[in-house]
């Protein structure tokens, strides 16, 4: 019999995305498990039970050993830096990190302020510019802070510049690329090695061919 093992995955798009990607890596998920609204769900055929939570918490059910692996994207692991493995990038959710703001503004040179949802890469990023700014923590409508004076900069996930052209801002620069990776927990890995790298080695075929 087949190991159990318990998978966090993140609600929303990636969800759909990981949902395909494990599905040609050949796991029997039910067509029932697309549109349930349950934030529990098991696949007794498989030994999987999968934990649906908020992109930002998958990392940390996982470092917390509640979840063996899930699915969680670079931003987050970026920002919340937790004690997990990080097995492989599954190559979905392609998107990255920027600086926006309104064009041709240009930063203060009496405390300059930049908001966002990931404090700690904007913060990181802005030291390693050899800017000091102070970091205000927004967790979402992020596009809102130079519209009206909160901020002159923002630091958020890009996928298509759509949001930002909408809104009437400009990229600034990239900070870094972001796509969902599969992580495990450091126990979980030595006690279910089998099982998990049975489904790292499925996966790294599925995305090969993808390429």
């Amino acid at each position: 019999m087949k190991q159990f093992l318990t998978i966090a995955m993140p609600k929303g798009r990636i969800f759909e995305e990981a949902v395909e990607l494990l599905r040609k890596a050949g796991l029997q998920l039910p067509p029932e498990f697309d549109d349930s609204r349950k934030l529990i769900l098991e696949v007794q055929d498989e030994n999987l039970r999968f934990i649906l939570a908020k992109p930002m918490d998958v990392a940390t059910y996982v470092e917390q050993g509640v979840a063996d692996i899930g699915i969680a994207g670079k931003d987050v692991m970026m920002e919340e830096e937790r004690d997990v493995y990080e097995l492989l990038d599954l190559r979905i959710s392609k998107c990255y990190l920027a600086v926006a703001g309104l064009p041709q503004t240009k930063m203060s040179d009496v405390a300059p302020k930049v908001a966002s949802k990931y404090p700690n890469v904007a913060s990181s990023y802005f030291r390693e510019q050899g800017e000091q700014v102070e970091i205000i923590k927004l967790n979402g409508s992020i596009e809102l802070a130079p519209m009206i004076g909160l901020a002159e900069r923002i630091v958020d996930i890009v996928s298509t510049g759509q949001t930002l052209r909408e809104n009437g801002l400009v990229e600034y620069a990239k900070i870094a690329e972001v796509t969902s990776r599969l992580i495990a927990n450091p126990v979980s890995y030595q006690v279910k090695e089998e099982r998990i790298t049975e489904i790292v080695d499925r996966l790294a075929e599925v995305i090969s061919v993808m390429e």
